[in-house]
């Protein structure tokens, strides 16, 4: 364990779980955003040298090369954790090889009233019903130009985009659209979240047909930006494979498996009073669903996979890659484990 991991267990994990999840959430964040303004100010200097940058560059350090982009390691910070990109110097200073900031809608909104998100200790587990609580796509854009007018993004930055609540899910489309014209110079890369049990309507844009439009619409206004779909372990897997060709037929890069579940599956009995809250779980009783989701998915096709969920060991992660991601990404694992667990994976 690295000193910062031992920290982390002995010293901040105990207070922070001392405090209401999201309140928890809010202080980490609001921590890493501090350093991460610091940071800032120490380069602004720099803002000047490149005002016109926007994707990044590739590095020339060992990594991997997936979407075109070079990762200088296989794990990144699955969207949720930082959804406007306030923190993302911070999370690249931890050693994070990606950040996938959002999910952030076209309309600015304040997401579910709380309490909207709860801690099953004894599973290992988080439920969520944020409900893309997020200040909007274009204060995102200004965000992530901001940053990188100022030097401080050197790795790449995905884009998880998702349908505002107040858009009926008929004009679902256009609302995409806009966040995506809103981002897509400067993101990495851009994830179509349709995959979120806490919007009412959205899993339903899984379905072929209004699959098809959403995504033949995103990737044909995408300009050179990778555009990757996001589904939820929910689906059968003849859903899975519907929603692969329907992928493949609009010229999706990639997908992202998986989002939260709607079941409640693999939790410790001792956690069955908070396991009856609405919402999408995630954490360890998730981590063979994706898994075999991920495997799944690349038995059938030929996208590159950024696995995530129930991803909260290092072995986890391996088990991951060995099924055929070619990323993996953590949330819940990151609050149950801390830095040490980046440490680790990072190595893969």
């Amino acid at each position: 364990m690295t000193v910062t991991g031992s920290l982390y267990s002995r010293l901040a994990k105990p207070a922070l779980f001392r405090l209401e999840a999201e309140r928890a959430h809010d202080v980490t964040l609001r921590a890493a955003t501090m350093v991460g303004a610091r940071a800032m100010g120490r380069h602004m200097v720099r803002a000047a040298m490149d005002t016109g940058a926007s994707r990044s560059a590739p590095t020339a350090s060992a990594g991997v090369t997936v979407l075109g982009l070079r990762f200088e390691n296989r794990l990144g910070l699955a969207a949720g954790m930082d959804k406007n990109g306030v923190a993302i110097p911070t999370w690249s200073a931890l050693g994070f090889g990606h950040v996938e900031v959002g999910t952030v809608t076209a309309i600015a909104q304040g997401g579910n009233p709380a309490p909207r998100m709860f801690r099953l200790r004894d599973s290992g587990a988080l439920i969520n019903r944020m409900g893309f609580n997020n200040h909007g796509a274009q204060t995102l854009a200004d965000q992530l130009r901001a940053h990188r007018a100022a030097g401080l993004i050197d790795i790449p930055i995905g884009v998880s985009i998702g349908k505002s609540k107040a858009t009926p899910v008929e004009h679902a489309c256009d609302d995409y659209l806009t966040s995506l014209l809103a981002v897509r110079d400067v993101a990495d890369y851009v994830a179509i979240n349709v995959s979120s049990p806490n919007t009412p309507g959205l899993r339903s844009l899984q379905d072929a047909e209004p699959l098809r439009e959403l995504l033949s619409a995103v990737v044909g206004a995408a300009d050179a930006t990778p555009v990757l779909v996001k589904l939820a372990p929910d689906l059968t897997e003849s859903a899975i494979d519907e929603a692969l060709q329907v992928a493949t037929d609009a010229g999706i890069s990639g997908v992202i498996a998986s989002n939260t579940t709607l079941s409640r599956g693999g939790l410790d009995p001792r956690d069955r009073g908070s396991a009856d809250e609405n919402g999408g779980l995630s954490g360890r009783p998730l981590t063979l669903r994706s898994r075999e989701m991920v495997a799944r998915i690349c038995a059938v096709s030929d996208f590159p996979v950024i696995g995530v969920g129930g991803i909260m060991s290092c072995g986890d992660a391996l088990a991951m890659l060995e099924a055929g991601a070619s990323l993996v990404q953590v949330y819940t694992g990151l609050v149950y484990g801390g830095p040490s667990l980046i440490h680790d994976i990072r190595q893969l």
